[in-house]
């Protein structure tokens, strides 16, 4: 008797039929929507700085990026609060707390990056081969070997 693999299904399925992925895509599709909530509520700039986390027997987490952040937005916190409370997603609303929590994604440096032509390359090379040491010499050759990639 031969294994046979069920036949895959579509994502979509998946997600429409399948309990557990059902469970989180509807805490998903949840979230987003007291977010855009949330967005509609904050000042532009403040926008990108601030997401919910979670909702919870009237308590609203909300992740912040930076400690600035969370400081304007604590300032503004009644506000905030007495404006959620009309909609009737936050009816029950006693409460908002902030965390302070950096983005994991490091944003890339946009600094000045430094290209070399041929004939650095090539000197660069021909330096390393003159090096005794190796652990030197090895990162020179892979130096100038990254400027010929490059041209």
């Amino acid at each position: 008797m031969a294994f046979r693999p069920l036949a895959a299904r579509p994502p979509a399925v998946l997600l429409r039929e399948a309990k557990p992925l059902k469970a989180i895509l509807g805490h998903a599709q949840r979230l987003a929507h007291l977010q855009r909530l949330l967005e509609s509520q904050l000042q532009p700039a403040a926008r990108e700085h601030c997401h919910v986390a979670s909702w919870r027997e009237g308590s609203l987490l909300l992740i912040v990026t930076d400690g600035h952040w969370a400081t304007r937005l604590r300032y503004q916190q009644k506000r905030l609060q007495r404006q959620l409370q009309e909609f009737e997603e936050f009816a029950r609303l006693t409460r908002i707390l902030f965390k302070v929590q950096p983005p994991t994604v490091q944003r890339s440096a946009t600094g000045h990056t430094l290209d070399l032509s041929n004939s650095a390359a090539q000197t660069i090379q021909a330096t390393a081969e003159g090096i005794t040491d190796p652990k030197l010499r090895a990162a020179l050759e892979r130096l100038a070997s990254h400027a010929k990639q490059r041209d």
